[in-house]
């Protein structure tokens, strides 16, 4: 199978799996169409076992768009001070030993098929296994994750090896010092958790800063401050601050190199 192929069959199991309510949709002729169907009914899938074949298939699927987008590895990056580096882009390319997903409360992806979140395209790129463990996680938990700790899973078809789970908290008006207590404890406890699980490499997208509205600059002063800080007891630890939009970039580029 090529990957047309690959886009189009794993469709037509997505739409087999509910053929009532998708009785209406037609696969799409043109490539960008279908791949973009097949990222929107992978988001909405809720947590569900798949059948052996159709796993194989989809990680031959996503494992090749990886590859077609290119990995980047930590090695190839420069840092801009001891321990800490600044990269800009799509974070589903890094290979780090773990990529921080900006999670929310339920730890089970987005369901908004295609959304622009963090949370939607680090699911979608690491496949349907990803939901399924947050799932089984979230059930042993027994309720709604609090935000300023982090749970690690699997990465599956990401070039990391494992996905950190933050909850950042959400900003409905002025910052207030609780909110940045606990977007401090998101950066402290990934790195925690890292260092736990004697990873080398951790790479945070700026958590808390998209639909949950916490103010660009100060969440980057947070979270570089909590990076320093985490690397005085932890040198060997590779801290990666990727930004996708160009105002963080600017941002994160005039806190770092500053020392202590």
């Amino acid at each position: 199978m090529n990957q047309p192929e690959r886009c189009a069959w794993l469709i037509e199991k997505l739409l087999a799996e509910k053929p009532s309510e998708y009785a209406g949709v037609k696969i799409p002729a043109a490539p960008e169409e279908r791949k973009r169907l097949l990222r929107a009914l992978m988001n909405v899938r809720p947590p569900a076992p798949a059948a052996a074949e159709f796993l194989r298939i989809q990680d031959e699927y996503l494992r090749e768009e990886t590859r077609l987008k290119g990995v980047v590895t930590i090695e190839s990056l420069s840092p801009a001070e001891p321990g800490i580096y600044l990269w800009q882009g799509d974070i589903t390319r890094l290979a780090a030993d773990a990529i921080v997903n900006a999670a929310n409360g339920s730890l089970l992806g987005c369901f908004v098929p295609c959304h622009g979140c963090i949370d939607n395209a680090i699911h979608s790129a690491a496949g349907v296994q990803l939901r399924n463990e947050c799932a089984a996680l979230m059930e042993r938990l027994g309720g709604d994750e609090p935000p300023g700790r982090a749970r690690i899973t699997g990465a599956y078809n990401l070039p990391c090896r494992f996905v950190l789970h933050t909850v950042g908290p959400i900003v409905g008006g002025a910052v207030t010092d609780e909110h940045r207590a606990l977007l401090a404890s998101c950066y402290r406890s990934c790195l925690a958790l890292a260092a736990e699980r004697n990873l080398r490499s951790v790479a945070f997208c700026c958590v808390s800063t998209g639909e949950f509205r916490f103010p660009n600059e100060e969440a980057a002063a947070i979270a570089v401050a909590a990076a320093r800080e985490f690397l005085k007891s932890h040198g060997s630890m590779k801290v990666i601050f990727n930004v996708f939009k160009e105002k963080d970039r600017k941002i994160y580029e005039r806190l770092l190199g500053r020392g202590a």
